[in-house]
């Protein structure tokens, strides 16, 4: 890993803000596609 001095924490807090966001972006947007999805099928049924 590459010496950071003082920027240590700041660049490690973002890499983790930046693993967070990703994760919650998919997993929000992987529940509205089961929502999606699950509606139009009942559309579809009648």
């Amino acid at each position: 890993m590459p010496e950071l001095g003082d920027y240590t924490v700041y660049v490690i807090s973002s890499y983790v803000a930046t693993i967070v966001l990703l994760v919650a972006i998919i997993g929000l947007s992987w529940r509205r596609s089961r929502r999606v999805k699950r509606a139009l099928e009942d559309i579809e049924r009648g």
